[in-house]
């Protein structure tokens, strides 16, 4: 039988939140700047940029130019180095822009630039109600705190884990141990809900169930969390809790 859930950690990009599409991105981006292009153009710059991998949030690069291999192996360790892969792969996509190369990557860090899932705050607030302890657990080189006050999640997480702050990525287990530390709960009565079966399947090593959503975009995923409230045993509280969740039960990739 199952041990019962005590706390819940999730991940944040493309697991609580979504960035927004790249061609919005850029087109935000260039109409700050007084740049008005044809939505084409826009369309094709934002295609670039994904193929690049330079839009943190987004599509993870093609390929890493050896020139930025090292920061982009230290982007969720490091801040600084964080910043440097992301410029690096923009500037590396041919992005014509160079005084908003900096621009176009600090706008990742805005709330606006971010939105969360339509049911993440009726999941959160239902366990919350519940007495159900959440973290959010991620691999990141800049503070979401912020972007999670300003839609309204910071106060119903009772502790953020971040890569940058700890000194280690997911899928290292003491990520994990530490989140369940900080929470005072068995990693046995704890989730991980996230969208990456590699980084946060790391979890399954200390003793946490997995659960993982796909990281679709925000209006193709109303209701990633049902089944996880129905686990967590606050269905009833959500209002649904329609049936299992989809636990990992195949071999990690």
């Amino acid at each position: 039988m199952p041990e019962p859930v005590e706390a819940v950690l999730f991940d944040f990009s493309g697991t609580l939140m979504r960035a927004e599409p790249a061609d919005r991105w850029v087109s935000a981006v260039l109409s700050e700047a007084g740049i008005t292009l044809p939505d084409a153009e826009v369309r094709a710059w934002a295609r670039r940029l994904e193929d690049a991998g330079g839009l943190p949030g987004g599509r993870s690069p093609m390929e890493v130019p050896d020139r930025f291999r090292d920061v982009w192996e230290r982007r969720d360790l490091d801040p600084l180095a964080h910043q440097a892969a992301y410029t690096g792969l923009i500037t590396h996509s041919g992005w014509p822009w160079p005084e908003l190369t900096d621009v176009l990557y600090e706008r990742s860090t805005r709330p606006q630039a971010w939105a969360p899932y339509p049911d993440t705050l009726p999941a959160l607030s239902a366990l919350a109600e519940s007495g159900i302890r959440t973290a959010v657990i991620s691999n990141i080189g800049w503070d979401p705190r912020p972007v999670l006050a300003a839609h309204g999640m910071a106060r119903l997480f009772d502790a953020v884990v971040l890569s940058y702050e700890e000194g280690r990525c997911k899928p290292d287990p003491a990520l994990f141990t530490a989140a369940c530390a900080r929470l005072d709960v068995h990693p046995r009565h704890t989730l991980m809900v996230g969208d990456n079966r590699r980084a946060d399947g790391g979890a399954e090593a200390v003793g946490i169930r997995t659960f993982f959503v796909d990281p679709l975009p925000i209006e193709d995923r109303p209701e990633g969390f049902t089944p996880l409230l129905g686990e967590a045993g606050v269905g009833d509280a959500f209002g649904r809790g329609n049936g299992p969740p989809k636990l990992a039960t195949e071999p990690l990739l």
